[in-house]
């Protein structure tokens, strides 16, 4: 089976995939994800890939978790913002925005994200998200604790 699947030759489930990295000890993305681009912020590798033409699977990040991760929808207005105070040293999180674009502030950067793209960062320093859009900024936020 490895053969077939390093030749291209077969489409394994994330299960298989699954049990292939742990059985040789190695995360799952190290499978997946380029010897030479080992970022664990910004994997964006195909996992999966369906029998109809564009269903797929994407592993765009990972983080350690210590003891759990928060899944959040978000919806920001135009011309609305949040502030965020610095999270406890360790915390991270990554935004996956599905509509519109939002502003990510980190400290004095500033990230913009279109829908479609992805950011992960350390959340112990001061952040805020703005919509400096014209219609509503909708995204996903994980908080990796």
């Amino acid at each position: 089976m490895l053969v077939a699947i390093e030749a291209g030759e077969k489409n394994v489930s994330l299960t298989t995939l699954d049990r292939v990295a742990e059985a040789l000890d190695v995360a799952f993305s190290d499978l997946i994800q380029a010897p030479d681009a080992r970022d664990p912020s910004r994997i964006n590798e195909l996992a999966w890939a369906g029998v109809i033409p564009g269903s797929k699977a994407v592993l765009l990040a990972k983080a350690m978790a210590s003891r759990e991760v928060e899944l959040w929808e978000w919806r920001l207005e135009p011309g609305e913002q949040y502030l965020s105070e610095p999270d406890a040293e360790g915390w991270s999180e990554q935004l996956y925005v599905f509509e519109g674009c939002l502003t990510l502030m980190l400290g004095e950067e500033v990230h913009t994200l279109e829908a479609g793209e992805f950011f992960m960062y350390a959340s112990h320093q001061p952040h805020s998200y703005r919509n400096e859009g014209s219609v509503a900024a909708r995204f996903v936020r994980n908080v990796v604790i």
